[in-house]
């Protein structure tokens, strides 16, 4: 079982991404399911959605509590609320955000994941060139399928396709493409210098 926890702010769809990520995997053939921690929904405010995905059925219904992947939809969070409690030493991390991880603070947190499984993205600049918007949920859906090979891209622009419609659809599917590339980018540097 592969467990995600969305760190995002009342407004940014933490909800919103732990569904669609839920419905990706089901289109996948898999099993999945997304729920949110329940607290102040007020728009700002801290909000934490959980998403559990397996190959079989899922028995469990429990709080996630020691993640294999965590994704921040704002940065501003990882020194604001415990976004690492429980956090796997090798799991998966994305972070909305254009600077990198030493830039953020987080140099020593990366260093003791297994390399090709930390990386930034810069979701909120990809959904406003994308969708005119600054809401990088959808976006990092792109970018986790590429990190995580836990659902396949074209699994998620269905979902996507499912939820939207129209030019928001179209957007949304454009933006989290350009998150999946961005991301195969970065893997493929990655290990470019690790090569070296």
């Amino acid at each position: 079982m592969f467990e995600v926890r969305i760190h995002g702010r009342g407004g940014q769809g933490a909800v919103t991404a732990a569904e669609l990520l839920s419905v990706a995997a089901f289109l996948d053939g898999r099993h999945a399911q997304a729920f949110p921690s329940f607290g102040s929904e007020r728009t700002g405010a801290p909000v934490v959605a959980f998403c559990r995905l397996d190959g079989k059925p899922i028995r469990s219904r429990e709080p996630v509590v020691r993640p294999d992947g965590l994704v921040v939809q704002d940065a501003t969070l990882l020194h604001q609320v415990p976004v690492f409690d429980g956090f796997a030493h090798d799991g998966c991390l994305l972070v909305n955000s254009p600077h990198d991880f030493a830039e953020l603070g987080l140099a020593d947190v990366v260093a003791r994941l297994p390399p090709g499984r930390a990386l930034t993205v810069p979701a909120t600049a990809l959904a406003r060139e994308h969708l005119g918007r600054p809401v990088p949920n959808v976006v990092l859906l792109g970018a986790f399928a590429a990190l995580t090979g836990q659902v396949r891209i074209e699994s998620v622009q269905a979902a996507i396709r499912e939820r939207f419609s129209g030019r928001v659809a179209d957007g949304n599917v454009a933006a989290a493409n350009a998150a999946c590339d961005h991301v195969r980018e970065q893997l493929k540097e990655q290990s470019r210098v690790a090569a070296d």
